[in-house]
């Protein structure tokens, strides 16, 4: 008995769902295939039905059109007042969401679902303002043309010439609670469209000639009445599976299928005329234009097949796979039980199977023989309600070109039988007769009974490890030595009691029995694990794939993966930056680059068991993204008798799947993350460009203007011009040094490391020069030092610790107020230098991101009329760094900001040492 429990998982999702859609209000359009059919008008009718019945019915958007017998539905509803928009001087009328969210009715009509709002309106779409309002729980009735939906935009403007600007997404209509189909003839909607029912008549004219073409009405009827019915289709799948799980619904919760779409299930079998039953089926879903599949059910049975048979299964599901069918392979012992599994679970209503080939030899003459149930009566019995098809003999048969799959000729190999295990039949003699020796002791010992169990669990044992047949050996084995050694008289086959032939039977019987449920488990084993490998293949490559960051790395994994579960040799092609396949320097044997770039080309499987190039030994698949074909894996297996298979062709198209996907990730990283480095290459680009345009220029203009006036100002006045053209010099040769000590750091850095010329050096010097160097810049500003009595050697490049010193003091001479303290301080370890100024301290939008800083471009203050790019506090901490030290910024207690170095020490050497 099967397990009908429904799964809690699924009733849980179940009733998540059904609350979530309780709280939200249910959607009905009225669908159309273009304007003039009435939509407005069928809406209106039942929204007058519904005010009648009592509802609270609103009309938040109706468009009449100027039709009068639209407009008089309007009589006795209630209407929201139109919002109106100010947009270039005129006034738009839209629709008032928020009042409407206010009022909450019951019913609320909102016309023209595919309108685009106003500017400035909250949604950009009409169709987005419905989502607010069944979000809210209301009930919303809205219509819509099939030209309106985004997937049928480009195939309705291709027919009609007219391509229209607003679109709804096709989700809108799939999740809409009901779709009321409002349709009339061509030749009607042409009559409302003379008598000015649909547009003005200078509309109508026009609309005659160009969109309301007889032909492209009756296109867009087709294409509404097909819209429609994918809907209705869906609500019957839904309810189908919903109800499948329901209490009460009569088949115990077993999925029904109902004759609906008309969908056909072929049935492929094992004899010669498979193929003329996948030919009558493909022509038959043509003549119906309806989907069809194939199915190929093994058992234990079919599984003994010999390789002639098996290949003529395989080319037969390639055949329906060439005529349009969607091919699988189901295992079971029921051949019946599985295809009307199948069958319900495709939801068709037609099983075509090959008719049963007439009894042949001493079967004619001997009806009373027990036969199995006929497998189509088997499954009217199995399902009743599915219609059961025939297909007559045919003398041809479909069959796999040998050559093509493992280079016989094609005569080769046609007598091929099964191969027999003759060792288990050898272990299965042997069992037996070392069972009866150890036995043949203990006759005098056990009672008969016991005996027999012994026998019958050496029959499990063979059974467990050889299959069926050797069991079935081991069984009259068994039973012929129990007679013969230990039933009296003994050794000898005669029986002294007649009750020994029933127990001869039940060991026989059993024996047989447990080498049929034995060769049933490992058949049922090894269609497990055949699964679980394809499944446990796929999650390893996409969790690996999930890891990779490079293209390199995904093609190597890739080719693993794919060579791991077929053998033989893979490759994994992909791209370069001119989009041309890149082909591999060394090409194992039999690989063909052409075959390859027309598979990557052409974007279609090509080589070996395709319909495309088949003598090829290699098999080529197209790399297909969503965006596009990223490449091709080329496979050579180890049994190419796989790739027929559907199941092992299903693994590979989902592992190239898996694989193209992963390429296109880790392309979209590389794009990101130039676009990033670009980004960003420019903003420095132009933060750069726009400080040395202002600071460059400043002093520049400086220059020229105080040379100018050299010639005209009196000579007592040149020392003061010569002072200022030096100041603005220094500006600019400090400028213009930042710069490079920026270059210099930047490029030693991204060597490897900064040139440092170390030495052990004075802290108090350092301090003194800086502060020497940096008076141009302090001006008038006064600067304390608050320097520890007794600092020791520091072993530093003095140079460059100098110039940290010196774009601190700039720096707080530009942005901070006097008076400005430099410190100095040993800690264990470390030297801990300190430039504080007491002015309005860092600014508000740093606060704790302070070591923004130190960022390359980067100001306090952004806009301001204080020189400077941007540069030396950057310089400072790439000095800093360099020297395996921390700088940090913060606000200093009692106002003011404070910039602290630290930099690591050790202790200095003896004087004599520090003068060596």
């Amino acid at each position: 008995m099967s397990d009908a429990r429904p799964d809690p998982d699924a009733l849980l999702a179940q009733l998540r769902s059904d609350a979530a859609r309780a709280q939200r209000g249910k959607l009905r359009i009225y669908f159309g295939a273009s304007a003039g059919v009435g939509k407005t008008w069928a809406m209106l009718s039942a929204a007058q039905r519904e005010h009648a019945a009592g509802r609270d019915v609103l009309v938040g958007v109706a468009e009449t059109h100027g039709r009068s017998e639209t407009a008089a539905l309007l009589a006795g509803l209630d209407a929201l007042p139109m919002r109106e928009v100010d947009y270039r001087g005129r006034e738009l009328a839209e629709f008032d969401l928020d009042a409407a969210l206010a009022r909450k009715p019951a019913v609320l009509l909102v016309d023209e679902l595919a309108h685009t709002n106003a500017p400035g309106s909250r949604h950009a779409k009409r169709w987005q303002d419905v989502q607010e309002l069944l979000a809210a729980g209301i009930e919303v009735w809205s219509a819509l043309n099939v030209q309106h939906l985004e997937s049928l935009n480009g195939t309705v403007g291709a027919i009609t010439g007219v391509r229209v600007h607003e679109t709804v997404p096709d989700t809108v209509l799939d999740e809409a609670d009901e779709v009321v189909l409002v349709d009339v003839t061509p030749d009607e909607l042409t009559a409302r469209l003379a008598a000015g029912k649909v547009y003005l008549p200078q509309q109508a004219e026009r609309a005659a000639q160009n969109f309301f073409r007889k032909g492209n009405l009756i296109a867009l009827r087709e294409i509404a009445l097909r819209r429609t019915a994918e809907h209705v289709e869906d609500d019957v799948r839904g309810w189908r599976v919903e109800q499948s799980g329901a209490a009460g619904n009569g088949n115990g919760g077993a999925l029904q299928a109902w004759n609906t779409s008309g969908a056909i299930l072929a049935c492929v079998g094992p004899h010669e005329g498979a193929a003329q039953t996948v030919r009558t089926a493909a022509r038959l879903a043509g003549q119906l234009n309806v989907r069809w599949h194939a199915a190929y059910v093994e058992t234990p049975r079919l599984q003994r097949l010999a390789a002639q048979e098996r290949d003529r299964i395989l080319a037969v599901l390639k055949l329906a796979e060439e005529l349009g069918a969607a091919t699988a392979v189901l295992t079971g012992s029921d051949v019946a039980e599985q295809l009307a599994e199948e069958a319900r679970r495709l939801n068709c209503a037609t099983l075509v199977l090959g008719r049963s080939e007439p009894l042949k030899g001493w079967r004619r003459w001997w009806p009373a023989t027990p036969m199995p149930l006929p497998l189509p009566r088997a499954l009217a019995q199995r399902a009743p309600a599915l219609d059961i098809l025939e297909v007559g003999h045919a003398d041809s048969s479909r069959r796999i070109a040998r050559a093509a799959i493992n280079g016989m000729r094609a005569d080769e190999g046609d007598h091929e039988k099964a191969p027999v295990h003759w060792p288990g039949y050898a272990w299965a003699t042997a069992a037996s007769v070392a069972l009866t020796l150890v036995c043949a002791p203990l006759a005098n010992v056990l009672e008969l009974s016991n005996i027999v169990m012994l026998l019958l669990l050496g029959v499990i044992g063979v059974a467990m490890r050889f299959g069926r047949g050797p069991s079935a050996l081991a069984a009259l084995l068994n039973v012929a030595a129990f007679d013969y050694f230990f039933v009296p008289p003994r050794l000898s086959f005669a029986v002294s009691d007649v009750q020994y032939v029933l127990t001869f039977a039940i060991m026989l019987g059993v024996g047989l029995l447990v080498g049929q449920l034995m060769a049933g488990l490992r058949f049922a084993a090894g269609v497990s694990t055949s699964r679980e490998r394809r499944a446990r293949s796929l999650f390893e490559l996409t969790r690996e794939l999930s890891a990779a960051l490079e293209s390199t790395q995904v093609v190597a994994l890739g080719a693993a993966a794919v060579q791991g579960h077929f053998g033989g040799h893979a490759l994994v092609l992909v791209t370069d930056a001119a989009d041309q396949l890149v082909l591999p320097r060394n090409p194992p044997e039999g690989f063909d680059a052409q075959v390859a770039d027309w598979a990557f080309r052409h974007g279609q499987p090509a080589g070996l068991a395709t319909a495309t190039l088949a003598a090829q030994p290699w098999h080529y698949v197209p790399l297909q993204a969503p965006m596009r074909v990223r490449g091709v894996l080329a496979l050579s297996p180890a049994q190419p008798r796989w790739l027929l298979i559907p199941e092992q062709a299903q693994q590979l198209d989902t592992l190239a799947r898996q694989i193209a996907i992963a390429l296109e990730r880790v392309h979209y990283v590389e794009v990101a993350q130039q676009a990033v480095v670009e980004m960003e290459s420019e903003r420095l680009r132009n933060a750069l460009l726009g400080a040395i345009s202002h600071d460059v220029r400043t002093p520049l203009t400086a220059l020229i203007a105080l040379a100018e006036s050299l010639q005209t100002l009196p000579p007592e006045a040149h020392a003061e011009a010569a002072r200022a053209i030096v100041a603005q010099a220094h500006e600019l040769h400090a400028l213009v040094n930042n710069l490079l000590d920026m270059a210099r750091l930047e490029s030693g850095i991204a060597g490897g490391a900064v040139n440092l010329r170390r030495d052990w050096q004075s802290v108090e010097e350092v301090v003194g020069s800086a502060i020497r160097a940096a008076r141009t810049s302090l001006g008038n500003s006064i600067v304390q030092t608050a320097l520890d009595p007794d600092l020791p050697l520091v072993e530093f490049d003095a140079v460059l610790i100098e110039r940290v010193l010196v774009n601190l003091l700039e720096n707080a001479a530009k942005y901070g107020a006097p008076p400005i303290v430099v410190g100095a301080r040993a800690e264990p370890g470390t030297l801990v230098l300190t430039v504080r100024d007491h002015g309005p301290g860092l600014p508000a939008a740093l606060l704790g991101r302070e070591q923004k800083l130190f960022d390359k471009f980067t100001r306090g203050e952004t806009e301001s009329a204080t020189p400077g790019v941007g540069l030396g506090l950057a310089i400072c901490r790439a000095v800093v760094s360099a020297h395996g030290g921390e700088i940090a910024a913060a606000n200093a207690e009692g106002g003011g900001a404070e910039f602290t170095v630290t930099l690591p020490r050790r202790e200095p050497p003896e004087p004599a040492e520090a003068q060596l």
